[in-house]
C-alpha cells in the first residue's frame, strides 16, 4: 500500500484511540492482520499501564498510543492489504484498507463517523465557544494550532460542552450570592473539566469559584498544576493524594467525579457523604467490584454469559449508588449524559442534600446487597 493510504489508516486509527479517553475500561484488545499474497501476518495487542502490548514476527513490543500508531502506518505499506479491529465490550469497529481505498465499519456494519470535524460538530449553541475560549480549548488540547477543533477531538469538545449545558442550572443556582463556590474534583485526571468549568463560572457567568482538584497519580497533578500555569488560573489548587486520606478546611458546595476508575467513583462519593457537600455531580465508572461478587438465584445460565453479566452490574451499581444517596439524605437523579453510541459509560449522577438520612431507605439497600451476595466500597461511609 502507498503512503496516501497509510495517511488515510492513520487519521482514522487516531480518532479510535481518542475512544481510551472515555471507554478505556472497556476494551479489550486491537487485533491486526497484514496480508502479502498469501501470507498473513497478525498481532493482538492489549492495553497495560498506558501502553500497548503485543508480539509481531516473534518480537515483542510496548508501545504508547503514538507510538503505536507510527508502528501501524509504517507496517501497512509493506503489505497488500490490512484488517484493524478495536474490540470494545458490546462493540468492534473495522478499518479495512488496500491499495484502493480505507472503509471503516462496525461488527454491525454500520457506517462509523470517527472524525469529521465540520459535519460532527453539533448544530446547537456552545457554551464553550470558539473564538472567545480559545486559550483554554488550546491548552487542554481540543484545538489545535490552526484554531479549529482537532479532528480526534470533536467527540471530547462535544461531551464536555454538553456536561456544562446539563448542569447550567445548578451552576447559576449555586452563584446567586457575591460567596466564592467552591469544587472538589475528585479523581480529577488532567483536570480538564475542572478548567472548562473554571472558565464558564469566571468568564461567562462572571461569579467567583475555587476548585481543588485531587487524584493519586503524581504525573497528572503535575500535568494540571503546568496547564493552570498557563492558563493564569490562580484560584485551582492540585493535590497529590489518596482521597481516603485527604482532609481540608474547605466547606465544599459540589463534588465532580467523572469516570473515576475501579472504586475510586464510590471513594469520591464516600467523600461527599462524609463532608457533607451539598450537590454532587458524577459520570460513574468501573463496575468491576459488583461484575465480580454478585449473583442473581436462578438466572445463573443468563449470567454465565461475561457480556450480559458485566452489562447487568453496571445498571445494579449505578441504580445502588443512586439508592444509598437517597438514603444518606440526597434527592438523586440518573440522566443519560450523552448517547451511548459514544461511550457506553453514559450516565450521569445528580445529587443534591435535601434532608436527614432515612434508615429505611438504607435498610433496603442493605437487605437488596444481601440477596446479591455483594458488598460495595460506598457501604463504608
Amino acid at each position: 500500500m502507498n503512503r496516501q493510504t497509510a495517511e488515510k489508516i492513520d487519521f482514522f486509527l487516531g480518532g479510535i484511540l481518542s475512544r481510551l479517553d472515555d471507554n478505556g475500561d472497556y476494551f479489550l484488545n486491537c487485533r491486526v492482520d497484514f496480508y502479502s499474497g498469501n501470507k498473513k501476518y497478525s498481532l493482538e495487542a492489549k492495553y497495560d499501564e498506558e501502553k500497548f502490548v503485543f508480539v509481531f514476527c516473534g518480537i515483542k513490543k510496548s508501545l504508547s498510543d503514538s507510538e503505536f500508531r507510527e508502528f501501524i502506518k509504517g507496517e501497512v505499506e509493506k503489505y497488500e492489504r490490512m484488517v484493524l479491529a478495536w474490540n470494545e465490550r458490546g462493540k468492534t469497529i473495522y478499518i479495512e484498507a488496500d491499495g484502493k481505498k480505507v472503509a471503516t465499519k462496525t461488527a454491525e456494519n454500520a457506517a462509523v463517523s470517527l472524525d469529521v470535524p465540520e459535519s460532527a460538530m453539533s448544530d446547537r449553541e456552545y457554551y464553550i465557544k470558539r473564538g472567545k475560549a480559545d486559550k483554554l480549548l488550546k491548552v487542554i488540547g481540543i484545538l489545535g494550532d490552526n484554531g479549529k477543533v482537532r479532528n480526534d477531538k470533536v467527540r471530547k469538545y462535544n461531551q464536555t460542552d454538553h456536561f456544562v449545558e446539563l448542569i447550567d442550572g445548578l451552576l447559576k443556582n449555586m452563584t446567586q450570592s457575591d460567596k466564592t463556590v467552591e469544587i472538589v474534583d475528585c479523581a480529577c485526571g488532567k483536570s480538564y473539566l475542572s478548567f472548562v468549568l473554571n472558565y464558564y463560572i469566571r468568564e461567562v457567568l462572571g461569579k467567583k469559584c475555587h476548585f481543588t482538584c485531587i487524584d493519586y497519580n503524581k504525573n497528572v497533578i503535575e500535568a494540571s498544576k503546568k496547564m493552570a500555569e498557563e492558563l493564569g488560573y490562580a484560584n485551582m489548587d492540585f493535590v497529590h493524594c489518596d482521597l481516603r486520606m485527604y482532609e481540608s478546611d474547605r466547606k465544599f458546595d459540589l463534588l465532580l467525579t467523572l469516570h473515576a476508575c475501579d472504586t475510586a467513583t464510590d471513594l469520591a462519593l464516600g467523600f461527599a457523604i462524609e463532608h457533607d457537600v451539598k450537590n454532587i455531580v458524577c459520570v460513574p465508572c468501573c463496575h468491576r467490584e459488583m461484575n465480580s461478587q454478585y449473583s442473581i438465584p436462578g438466572f445463573e445460565k443468563v449470567l454465565k454469559y461475561g457480556v450480559i453479566k458485566a452489562r447487568i452490574a453496571d445498571n445494579l451499581t449505578d441504580g445502588l449508588r443512586a439508592m444509598y444517596l437517597e438514603g444518606k439524605g440526597y434527592d438523586t437523579s440518573l440522566v443519560e449524559y450523552i448517547s451511548p453510541l459514544d461511550t457506553p459509560k453514559n450516565l450521569m449522577l445528580r445529587a443534591e442534600k435535601k434532608r436527614a438520612p432515612d434508615p429505611n431507605i438504607l435498610k433496603e439497600y442493605d437487605r437488596i446487597c444481601e440477596f446479591l451476595g455483594t458488598r460495595l466500597t460506598l457501604r463504608n461511609y
